[in-house]
């Protein structure tokens, strides 16, 4: 199985980033994992369909090449971070050419605050089912990151929060499986 994974924000520091990292290494050891980068993608522009560049053709690739996407998102002014709706945008077009059509998709996002990435994920999960993404329902996770719980190595050294962690990864593996049972059967 082919995992991607998104994370909403370009920030080095990024707690989502951090959250990410142990999200991976809690998926089955037999899935290949990797990061889906967009940093290097240009504001979208509608008139660049017709010569659609390069850039954004990797993007789109490297999201069609994936069973499924986890996308991990902060949150900014209550909603997603606006590099990740241009990434977003890109993936989207030229019209017709969507590269989330069908996709297995698994949202969560990390916060430092109580109300975590709420309305963030909601945000996100009506733009992916604007692209007719399948994306996993529950467990909805939204996750306090609280850095005394990160070892020096990054590792989450927290039970509790560890095992929030490890049931969206389970979960997200078998909504992915269940996903590629029902294509391939199709």
């Amino acid at each position: 199985m082919r995992i991607g994974i998104i994370v909403g924000s370009i920030a080095a520091s990024s707690i989502n980033r951090k959250v990410a990292n142990v999200v991976a290494s809690l998926l089955p050891e037999d899935a290949e994992v990797s990061f889906l980068d967009f940093s290097e993608l240009p504001f979208y522009n509608y008139e660049l369909d017709g010569d659609f560049p390069q850039v954004g053709r990797d993007w789109k690739d490297s999201i069609e090449a994936q069973d499924g996407i986890i996308i991990l998102t902060p949150e900014y002014s209550r909603s997603i971070p606006g590099v990740l709706k241009n990434a977003l945008d890109w993936s989207a077009r030229p019209w017709g050419q969507g590269s989330f059509n069908g996709k297995a998709v698994a949202v969560m996002g990390a916060s430092i605050g109580a109300s975590g990435t709420a309305m963030a994920q909601q945000h996100l999960r009506n733009i992916l089912a604007h692209f007719n993404a399948n994306v996993m329902g529950q467990p909805e996770t939204f996750f306090h990151f609280n850095p005394d719980a990160f070892g020096a190595d990054g590792s989450l050294q927290d039970e509790v929060s560890l095992a929030v962690l490890t049931n969206f990864a389970n979960a997200s593996a078998a909504h992915f499986s269940a996903h590629a049972k029902v294509a391939a059967s199709a």
